[in-house]
């Protein structure tokens, strides 16, 4: 499974594999045999590359914090699609015209908006299922719809115009 991490103002793509304790974390062409355990509530033993470290994992106001030893680490963890639809999800901007496309293929599900509709940044335009997830995209600005190129059951893939708001 793909996860996409952040921390402080870095981001990296981490590929996951592997069950009961044993796993295998690829981050760009690096690759790490990692075992790790559940000890205590939150409390983690992870042995990685024949060292051992002692992880204290707590959720915080959505983020992950982690201490090992003397380090900690602040870090969002999301799922691959998601952060894709929360990032790219939206909007190419011309120069009098935003344009939603489709951030990754799926199928719609409900187009909330018609050609001449007025919405506001935020307004829900449409749901897209990707990956078995629903998810609403919302327009990135004021404006007028101006066009709506699908309609629900439609499949559409990566980058197809979906909504044109001016």
């Amino acid at each position: 499974m793909k996860f996409v991490v952040t921390i402080g103002a870095s981001t990296e793509t981490v590929d996951v594999s592997g069950e009961a304790g044993r796993y295998r974390l690829t981050i760009g062409s690096k690759v790490w045999e990692v075992d790790g355990r559940l000890t205590a509530q939150g409390i983690y033993s992870l042995l990685i590359g024949g060292v051992s470290y002692v992880a204290d994992v707590r959720d915080e106001a959505g983020a992950c914090v982690v201490d090992v030893g003397d380090d900690r680490y602040v870090i969002r963890v999301e799922e691959e699609t998601r952060y894709i639809i929360r990032t790219k999800g939206g909007a190419a901007q011309g120069l009098d015209a935003l344009t939603l496309v489709a951030p990754l293929p799926g199928r719609i599900v409900h187009v909330a908006v018609r050609p001449g509709d007025r919405v506001e940044k935020g307004d829900t335009l449409l749901v897209i299922e990707a990956m078995k997830m629903e998810n609403e995209l919302k327009s990135g600005a004021a404006g007028t719809v101006a066009q709506v190129r699908v309609t629900p059951g439609q499949a559409v893939n990566s980058g197809d115009v979906l909504v044109v708001i001016e």
